[in-house]
């Protein structure tokens, strides 16, 4: 159904009080005249789809004669009106406009490259005179794409590639990520619907698995700012599906392999708070080296401002974060177009808005009629495609790179064995260390050397999928022997707890049984916890493989991966009980201390790997010696505790200490010390305390204070 006339201009006089609203109710009843009788392949009144263009622009708060134009967009093309008649009742400025628009839909821009070309050309110069006739037509493509499902499948197809190849550059080139990403997605899922859908699913599980991730992670930037002292608003999501799906592509991997899916906004007052911001955010995450953008001190040709960091949990998931100012975000948003927003009636004051006149007249003149159409071509998808270099080779060969590629990347780019024999580089014949990044039009020239191999410090180096895909597999490959012994370590324990022993028939029967070539491969992937020791002994012993787990563990024997002779200790820090990731820290006394992997204690010893040790809980049933520190907020009432304990107990967990640290008339909180098995014992607990109506509040406490301190007996 058509949106009313009057709920259009209400939504325009509410970002422009002084507003035409004679113009905007003539353009509506003339359009709507103009296409009556017409429909769409939907089954709707045509006009629904001007009205939906002009509502697109509205939100962004154009200017009046941006809004007609939505009107009247497709009058010219499809309705008896004609330019003259458009200027006679509309004056010259918004005529020319609609023609512009009308010229713009001509364009076949999924032709021939030769004849792309041509088009590009006349989109480019047509936007040099004025860049609404682009917003109006990137409006109108939107709307499309949001309404393709009406097409025939042939059709949607095209247009969907269309959008994907000019329409969704164009937008991401004049600033607005925004209609960038939504053109991308819309496009996306008509193209390749399986991959979009199966990207979805992977979040809602990863989602289920880990809790909202954005949600915890806005709450931990939260609070370091406000130590900070810093005033700022944060705004987190997971990525777009294409955007994931994209970059699985080019780093060729998979979703679960996959780190910076999520992306954070910090908005600040002023450029300092923006400074002081990344330095608290640096503080408390390490950053990813070559992932740092500084564009507020260097802003993009659209306007554009923002400083970008990537940083790493000690989960190793990485985060992309983005710091501005208020009306650098504004830009952000619109991008160019900001130049023509209002609010309350005025043409928005931002500092930061580009003159639309001065930036496309500024790439107009660098495609000018010189050009033959094959560079005119390559000129304009370098300007448009923003995101890649093109570098040269000794020889002339052209290597297109993604933006901030390396040496190493181009090496890599050129062949597998010259990426791993790179020892330097030279860059238009100057050598330059190997994190250089390229930029267009360099000639690179790679030094290779016989006996080189890849460095672990490479892979933060590298951009490339393809180029961290190799390095990763001479690095795993190096690591294959130290993963093969462990392998045969938890072999060995997963068949003594059957009762069996892990003979080398055995163990050569069971990767057979695996589907593995052989048995080094079985145990390397044992080693490098891929999948579960008891799996292997179920190859062999289906009715075996879970005897083990009524018979309890020794607690001195809980943690594989320690050196003979050594002792190991629970962190009381973090607590960390069996089923849960952890990682050991060799302490002077202590032998080796045992911290879950997310503990925040662990970053003190980030610059001692040394003394850091790859640590497995054993399989099995642990025995409830595991002490794990609860808070409890319960209700001030005659006999509450004592039910609380008795719901422990219930649970067969034991109170092994109770301390209170508040008393208030209403409710007491409390620190609960509960002795437990593994992480599905905890589990059961919390959910037990959680459910019942005198419990406030539980959460599991760690104290980062108590890192000296350890947990014998674990």
């Amino acid at each position: 159904m058509t949106t009313s006339c009057d709920a259009l201009i209400g939504l325009v006089r509410s970002y422009n009080p002084r507003s035409d609203e004679a113009l905007l109710r003539r353009a509506y009843d003339v359009g709507d005249e103009m296409h009556a009788g017409q429909m769409r392949r939907s089954g709707e009144p045509y006009f629904t789809h001007p009205v939906a263009v002009a509502i697109i622009l509205a939100e962004m708060q154009m200017d009046d004669a941006t809004v007609v134009t939505a009107l009247l967009h497709d009058t010219i093309e499809d309705t008896k009106a004609s330019y003259p008649r458009v200027e006679e009742l509309f004056g010259r400025e918004i005529a020319e406009l609609v023609d512009g628009v009308t010229k713009l839909t001509n364009l076949q821009l999924s032709s021939s490259e030769t004849k792309q070309a041509e088009n590009f050309r006349k989109l480019f110069m047509a936007t040099s005179r004025d860049l609404r006739v682009t917003l109006v037509k990137l409006a109108d493509r939107l709307h499309n794409m949001r309404t393709i499902k009406s097409m025939a499948p042939e059709k949607q197809a095209q247009k969907a590639r269309e959008t994907m190849d000019i329409y969704a550059p164009l937008a991401g080139r004049m600033g607005m990520q925004w209609m960038r990403e939504e053109l991308e997605d819309l496009a996306f899922r008509v193209l390749n619907p399986a991959g979009r859908e199966s990207i979805i699913r992977r979040f809602v599980t990863l989602q289920k698995e880990a809790g909202d991730v954005v949600e915890k992670i806005t709450a931990d930037m939260t609070l370091e700012l406000k130590k900070a002292k810093i005033e700022a608003e944060i705004q987190g999501r997971a990525k777009k599906p294409y955007s994931i799906w994209r970059k699985m592509q080019e780093k060729e991997q998979g979703f679960s392999r996959l780190s910076d899916i999520y992306g954070f906004r910090i908005i600040t007052e002023n450029e300092a708070d923006c400074y002081r911001a990344l330095g608290a955010i640096h503080q408390r995450w390490r950053a990813v080296p070559g992932r740092f953008k500084d564009y507020i001190s260097q802003p993009k040709s659209n306007g554009y401002r923002s400083i970008h960091t990537t940083v790493s949990g000690r989960d190793g998931k990485r985060v992309e974060v983005q710091i501005r100012t208020r009306q650098m975000h504004e830009v952000a948003e619109t991008g160019v177009a900001a130049h023509w927003s209002y609010r309350d009636g005025e043409r928005v004051e931002n500092p930061f808005a580009v003159d639309p006149q001065r930036w496309i007249a500024a790439l107009t003149e660098r495609l000018d009629d010189g050009h033959d159409h094959d560079e005119f071509l390559d000129m304009v998808k370098l300007e448009m495609y923003t995101d890649q270099v093109f570098c040269f080779t000794p020889k002339g060969d052209v290597i297109k790179l993604p933006r901030g590629a390396t040496p190493i990347d181009f090496a890599y780019s050129i062949h597998t064995r010259i990426g791993h024999a790179t020892v330097g580089a030279k860059v238009d014949g100057l050598r330059v260390p190997l994190w250089t990044r390229l930029k267009n039009g360099q000639s690179v020239e790679i030094i290779t050397a016989e006996g080189q191999s890849p460095q672990a410090t490479w892979i933060d180096i590298a951009v490339t999928g393809r180029a961290k895909t190799a390095i990763r597999r001479s690095l795993r490959e190096e690591d294959r022997e130290r993963f093969i012994k462990l392998g045969q370590e938890l072999a060995r324990v997963a068949f003594e707890h059957v009762g069996k022993r892990a003979t080398e028939k055995a163990l050569r029967t069971a990767a057979k049984a695996l589907a593995f070539e052989n048995t080094a491969d079985m145990l390397e992937k044992l080693g490098s916890a891929e999948f579960p020791a008891r799996e292997v002994v179920a190859a062999i012993y289906p009715d075996l493989a879970d005897r083990g787990k009524g018979e309890e563990i020794d607690a001195r024997r809980a943690v594989l991966g320690l050196a003979p002779g050594h002792s190991h200790a629970r962190a009381a820090c973090c607590q960390p009980v069996p089923g849960e990731r952890i990682v050991g820290i060799t302490m002077r006394g202590k032998g080796v201390v045992v911290h879950a992997i997310d503990c925040a204690v662990l970053a003190r010893h980030e610059d001692n790997l040394d003394r850091w040790v790859d640590l497995h809980w054993q399989e099995g049933t642990h025995p409830p010696v595991n002490t794990v520190t609860l808070d409890l907020a319960i209700i001030n009432d005659a006999g509450v505790l004592g039910r609380i304990c008795t719901l422990i107990g219930e649970q067969s967990a034991n109170i092994s200490n109770l301390k209170f640290i508040d008393r208030k008339s209403d409710f007491f909180r409390l620190l609960v010390d509960v002795d437990l098995r593994d992480a599905e014992h905890l589990h059961r607990v919390m959910t037990a305390l959680e459910a019942d109506s005198n419990v406030a509040s539980i959460t599991r406490h760690r104290d980062p204070r108590r890192a000296d301190e350890v947990e014998i007996g674990a």
